[in-house]
């Protein structure tokens, strides 16, 4: 174990090969431009002596508890919390202060952070089928990240319900607003339809896109709120808004929506939000303009970041959107490979909604209308 500095703050966050200053520009599925800038001052990147303590941290608990079918275990997870928190203070005391402050983008990027090597291919289908130890590193360590924002969820109607996901690109399933998908994904809140949707994602990279091109992008409320009008904002503080359920919970036979929602919400100067630019639908004319506002002012606000291995996005989801930029899947078993975790900050509030001794919600019906 060491002690010092676990972390010093990175500027260049994973544009590899650009100027720093340099911002990148796309266009979206409807030809609009998106103007990505780099994330300033929101990075941190561990040291290798750190790095080493947590790959000994989560190999030591793996290694314990090597026996568990898988790690929605009361137990284990207990123990991955305060493993986290004797092996690196200073990162915990960097995560705590991103929870409680946050960023003006609503991200944090960790670099430098400890994943198992050799990896196997990625994923074909989207999901890791081997023994949740084969992978203890990544998983044990990004389990560790996430217990100091909150207690890691899923949900039993996506990825199996598992604790840590798998997201990688599907064979037929490029165009779609999933993330099975490699075109553009468009700016969301992580499952906004949820009524009990994740407060942090993390996104870990295993492995990169090949041609490096795979931008995850996000805008933070924060950027964009006084550049909206009055008139808009108090628009969009009205439950005039409704999510389509993404195809993951629902299939695609029928297309379900969530309760009519405010896209913002809480503190006037400092607002929560929650919206999707595919899949929310404003239920009137001035929802309509107001939604359109804020979809403009997020496009040319946002920042982005090439995953590399190693790399930890970490979004708040209730204050930043979140997308990616598209990219050429090769399917050659060394595609772009993320692991994704959610955490919430008060566990208890879906107690009655989730499986006994379980961190994993029931299935999603009855909470959504059908048309």
């Amino acid at each position: 174990m060491t002690s010092g500095n676990v972390w010093t703050p990175v500027d260049d966050c994973g544009l590899e090969g650009q100027s720093p200053d340099a911002p990148r520009s796309v266009r979206d599925l409807a030809g609009r431009s998106w103007t990505i800038a780099v994330p300033r001052g929101q990075g941190v990147e561990l040291g290798a002596l750190e790095s080493a303590d947590l790959a000994y941290a989560a190999h030591r608990l793996a290694t314990q508890h090597r026996e568990l079918p898988g790690i929605d275990d009361h137990r284990f997870l207990v123990e991955v919390e305060v493993a986290i928190r004797r092996a690196c203070p200073d990162l915990v005391a960097a995560l705590v202060g991103f929870r409680l402050a946050g960023t003006r983008d609503g991200i944090m990027i960790l670099r430098g952070l400890p994943v198992d090597e050799p990896l196997p291919s990625t994923p074909e289908r989207g999901a890791f089928h081997g023994a949740w130890h084969e992978l203890s590193r990544s998983t044990v360590v990004q389990l560790m990240v996430m217990s100091v924002l909150g207690d890691v969820i899923a949900y039993a109607d996506e990825k199996d319900g598992r604790l840590i996901q798998d997201i990688s690109p599907v064979p037929g399933a490029e165009s779609r607003q999933e993330n099975t998908g490699s075109c553009l994904l468009e700016l969301h809140t992580e499952d906004g339809f949820h009524p009990h949707k994740p407060d942090f994602i993390s996104l870990l990279c295993l492995r990169a896109d090949h041609e490096r091109k795979a931008m995850t992008v996000a805008c933070g409320i924060r950027s964009v709120v006084s550049e909206l009008s009055p008139d808009h904002v108090e628009t969009l503080r009205q439950p005039l808004f409704r999510i389509r359920l993404s195809s993951s919970f629902v299939g695609t036979d029928v297309q379900s929506y969530s309760a009519p929602l405010a896209v913002l919400t809480g503190c006037p100067s400092d607002p929560d939000l929650c919206a999707d630019f595919h899949a929310m639908e404003p239920m009137t004319d001035e929802a309509a303009a107001a939604f359109e506002s804020l979809r403009e002012a997020m496009r040319t606000s946002l920042v982005g970041v090439v995953l590399q291995p190693g790399d930890m996005l970490i979004i708040d989801n209730r204050k930043a959107l979140h997308g990616r930029t598209g990219f050429a899947p090769r399917y050659d078993g060394q595609d772009r490979w993320l692991r994704r975790c959610f955490a919430v900050a008060d566990l208890r509030a879906s107690n009655a909604h989730r499986f006994p001794d379980s961190r994993v919600h029931r299935p999603l019906t009855g909470a959504a209308s059908a048309t």
